[in-house]
């Protein structure tokens, strides 16, 4: 895929270098010259301009590019680079960078955002990860959809050790969509068991009762 970059501060530069990783074809845009560490990621072509400009924007040919990265350290910048990438360009896939939780509910399709990532967010997500044990946590909210990925990494003494989880059910509008065992990622099965210091990730609707899942999870009653 072909995708501009916008913003080459420690995270646009991190996002560019992964995406070439990747195979994709990446340009990265950016107004200051002090950012333009172009020995970093030198596979990137590098424009140096103002990408809240259409001027810029029709020199990276964001008409021809399938996705556009919002990436800059200010909210207003990248909500300006969304819109203008989906207004004026029409590109299929827009994300976009939250440095401020108190902006996230612009970042929005009336904004041309079609992924908005809060960086706070997931900073605040992954400390939680790391320090709760048999506590469900928010790791990332579906912009659009509304709809949640939790984790729950299953506790020492827990009632779910040993249950099969076919036999667990799960509240509605919630999937147990996936298992980390160790470093090894598993697909649920039914008749799998689960096992303390598993990684339970849960898809859950935005209109699904979290107390009611938090209770299967941490509740006395066994499931085997």
């Amino acid at each position: 895929m072909k995708i501009v970059v916008a913003g080459a501060g420690s995270v646009g530069r991190s996002i560019a270098h992964e995406l070439l990783v990747s195979g994709h074809a990446v340009t990265i845009i950016d107004r200051q010259p002090s950012a333009m560490r172009v020995a970093q990621v030198p596979e990137a072509e590098w424009i140096l301009a103002d990408a809240c400009e259409l001027r810029t924007l029709d020199e990276a040919n964001v008409s021809d590019c399938d996705v556009v990265v919002a990436a800059t350290g200010d909210d207003k910048a990248n909500l300006v680079i969304a819109l203008l990438a989906k207004t004026e360009y029409g590109v299929p896939r827009v994300v976009a960078r939250v440095n401020h939780p108190k902006n996230e509910w612009m970042f929005d399709d009336s904004w041309g955002v079609d992924v908005a990532v809060s960086t706070p967010r997931i900073m605040t997500a992954m400390v939680e990860e790391a320090v709760a044990i048999g506590d469900l946590v928010n790791i990332f909210t579906f912009h659009q959809s509304g709809a949640d990925i939790h984790e729950f990494t299953i506790p020492a003494g827990s009632h779910l050790i040993g249950a099969s989880i076919g036999k667990i059910v799960w509240p509605e509008d919630t999937v147990l969509a996936a298992i980390v065992r160790g470093a090894q990622p598993l697909t649920p099965e039914p008749d799998d068991t689960l096992e303390s210091g598993d990684e339970l990730l849960f898809v859950t609707s935005a209109n699904v009762r979290l107390t009611d899942l938090q209770e299967i999870l941490v509740g006395e009653q066994s499931a085997k």
